[in-house]
């Protein structure tokens, strides 16, 4: 752990700010691993600069592709569907993302030669058996064999066939995963997915890659297969929703207060945080709406909301929200009456076991819950005033935990020591930038 840390000490005064967040991970991710598939030189603006998207930019350089990142603009000089330069004892470096990590494999699948995928303690920890089954499917081996988590070896094959995939967990990841390989199998493959976020769809619409999408109920029925090429893809990238989220929270929890963010990623697939807060009444509008190659985005205005209500979660919103759900818990500690959410086994196999860890912080700060694999129930306390002394260290380094606890402070009161603030820079590295800037918070 590190000695560094925010010290917090006073609730966040009354405030009127408007400003924007980082660049979506998501978006900037697929982005970066769609455009190395592509022949030419690809454009992006406003690309996320977070840890985690420099491991992708780093794994697709050990590959061969040039990239440039600037101030201003990120360039990929794409080199076609299966132009990697392979090489032997090739070992990439997925940091602490799932994501890259998990959607770098199917890219590899045509690979001569044995490539190493590793990642941080956290990483290491997470289940990649849920893309090495589907691409073992198609025709990829795995070395140790059977093994579920990271390191582990990836050997492509020539031989490569489609295969019908079911996707029950609602994980954007593991659609996508199966969609990349399409890139490089022969036939059509079938998937049918649990809905979760859209943004491969998107790409591979504005990208000419043949697919087919028919929505039933919450299913999506997915066909795909390899286009003959790809041509570069210019994109300017909206606000990450997930980032905002964080101050959306702290607006409607201070007194008195209004926050205008600027250009937020307002796609479908990831409003149930809207969602969720407008059911618990909270005060947002959405303005200045506009589209991107088939992402939406706008402005989103906040202001303090003095009576909130607790929620009966509809489990059909997790998806939509999953990367939200520890800060809405928080909105659920400050409203009347008791919250539940279920169906939410899959927070605990994110960076950390966020809903045990989500249920012990609100402990930590006085809020009943009762809290089981995939459940919660909180016990809202809507004249919750701290003033106790509280270190927040040994959340094995989870962003998502670190910015809770910090939102925390700010509106609630207390004394807060919060460890290990570089976390956050996995995703969101301008947030105690933020913090510094708009509302006086210290770095120790």
């Amino acid at each position: 752990m590190s000695s560094k840390f925010l010290f917090i000490s006073n609730k966040v005064k009354k405030f009127s700010k408007t400003f924007e967040v980082d660049g979506d991970k998501s978006i900037s991710i697929r982005w970066l691993l769609l455009t190395s598939q592509a022949i030419g030189i690809s454009r992006a603006k406003n690309l996320l600069r977070s840890e985690d998207v420099l491991s992708a930019i780093e794994c697709l350089k050990k590959l061969g592709v040039k990239i440039k990142l600037s101030k201003k603009e990120c360039i990929v000089f794409g080199r076609g569907i299966n132009g990697f330069k392979f090489k032997k004892n090739l070992v990439l470096n997925a940091g602490n993302s799932g994501t890259v990590g998990r959607l770098m494999l199917p890219l590899l699948i045509k690979s001569p030669f044995k490539i190493k995928i590793i990642g941080d303690k956290s990483l290491s920890k997470r289940d990649f058996s849920r893309v090495t089954e589907p691409l073992n499917k198609i025709g990829v081996k795995f070395f140790p064999k059977g093994k579920k988590h990271l390191p582990i070896s990836i050997l492509g094959s020539n031989h490569l066939r489609p295969i019908d995939y079911h996707e029950k967990r609602g994980s954007a990841q593991c659609k996508t995963c199966v969609m990349l390989a399409s890139l490089n199998t022969p036939g059509e493959m079938r998937i049918y997915a649990k809905r979760s976020r859209d943004h491969t769809e998107l790409m591979f619409n504005n990208l000419n890659i043949p697919i087919e999408i028919k929505k039933k109920n919450n299913i999506d029925f997915i066909k795909t297969s390899s286009p003959d090429i790809l041509k570069a893809y210019n994109l300017s990238v909206p606000g990450d929703i997930s980032s905002a989220a964080f101050f959306i929270v702290l607006t409607l929890l201070s007194n008195n207060s209004k926050l205008v963010l600027k250009n937020i990623n307002l796609n479908p697939s990831r409003l149930g945080i809207l969602k969720i807060l407008k059911m618990m009444g909270a005060n947002i509008k959405i303005v200045k709406k506009d589209i991107n190659k088939g992402e939406k985005s706008g402005n989103i205005i906040v202001k303090s909301t003095n009576k909130l209500k607790a929620i009966n979660c509809p489990a059909s919103l997790n998806s939509s929200a999953i990367d939200e759900f520890l800060i809405i818990f928080l909105i659920a500690a400050r409203s009347e009456g008791i919250s539940h959410f279920k169906n939410l086994s899959e927070l605990n196999k994110k960076e950390s076991p966020r809903l045990k860890l989500g249920s012990k912080i609100l402990n930590m700060i006085g809020i009943k819950t009762k809290v089981t694999e995939h459940s919660i129930k909180i016990y809202g306390k809507p004249n919750l005033n701290l003033n106790q002394n509280y270190e927040i260290k040994n959340y094995l380094k989870d962003h998502r935990i670190m910015a809770m606890c910090t939102i925390a402070a700010l509106t609630l009161g207390g004394k807060w020591k919060i460890y290990d603030p570089d976390s956050i820079n996995t995703s969101f590295p301008s947030f105690t930038e933020i913090l510094k800037k708009n509302f006086k918070v210290k770095l120790k």
